[in-house]
């Protein structure tokens, strides 16, 4: 029996359309799912290789998880649920943060709408026997000068998925997360892209690379796998040694 193989299942990946969920969303895919992702613009004609936004294969649809609105009247175009992952995130540089509208929008995103899509599909999950797997950031676990928001959320999003991880595994709901470390993404472009900042970078990485997209994926296909089947409400540090 392979445990990976996820033949006859489907999966949501919001947040899917590029980076992290991308490369989780396609890894499911190469393993046998049927891969629905959802991200915010139009089309998926919209989106580009450059970008890190690789479509093929998988089911678009627009949902704009920033509006509350948008989330509760998502119809989606599935009716069972096997896995659910959460990858969704905003992040605002220039210390805009700290200013009160800037705050509660990547709240919105990377805290509030986590809470909102989960509840969103309990039901279909806890028919299925489910997982939900939330990417938070390992920035959960130590400062980042520059974001109050982005740290808050992403603390938030750890603490959340202990607390559904253990409310929901009497729905037979098993809830995980992953907490990426420095991932080479559109998001980070900010360090990666800066040649003295990524050097830096990578010299505070035990394993001296970025991480990519796939790093984080096997740890997603891990955790929505019966390899994982009495692992709940942990949050998988992935991140080459960052924060050791």
């Amino acid at each position: 029996m392979n445990e990976l193989d996820f033949s006859g299942k489907q999966v949501l990946v919001v947040g899917g359309s590029s980076g992290i969920g991308n490369g989780i969303a396609q890894a499911f895919r190469s393993r046998g799912a049927r891969v629905h992702v959802c991200g915010t613009r139009a089309s998926p004609e919209d989106y580009s290789p450059e970008e890190g936004s690789h479509l093929d294969g998988l089911e678009y649809a627009r949902l704009d998880v920033g509006d509350p609105a948008a989330i509760e009247n998502f119809r989606p175009s599935f009716d069972r649920l096997d896995v659910l992952v959460l990858a969704q995130g905003a992040v605002i540089y220039r210390r805009g943060e700290f200013q009160m509208d800037g705050f509660r929008k990547v709240l919105e995103v990377n805290l509030i709408s986590l809470m909102a899509c989960a509840g969103k599909f309990h039901h279909m999950l806890s028919a299925a026997k489910g997982s939900l797997i939330i990417v938070s950031s390992t920035a959960a676990f130590h400062a980042t000068k520059g974001n109050p928001a982005y740290n808050a959320s992403k603390t938030g999003a750890v603490g959340l998925t202990r607390t559904l991880g253990q409310a929901w595994a009497e729905d037979g709901i098993r809830v995980n997360g992953i907490a990426p470390g420095l991932v080479d993404t559109k998001m980070t472009k900010v360090t990666t892209a800066n040649p003295k900042r990524l050097e830096g970078a990578i010299e505070r990485i035990p394993l001296k690379r970025l991480g990519t997209p796939a790093d984080m994926a096997g740890a997603a296909l891990f955790l929505a796998s019966p390899l994982s089947s009495y692992v709940v409400g942990q949050t998988l540090v992935v991140d080459g040694g960052l924060i050791l």
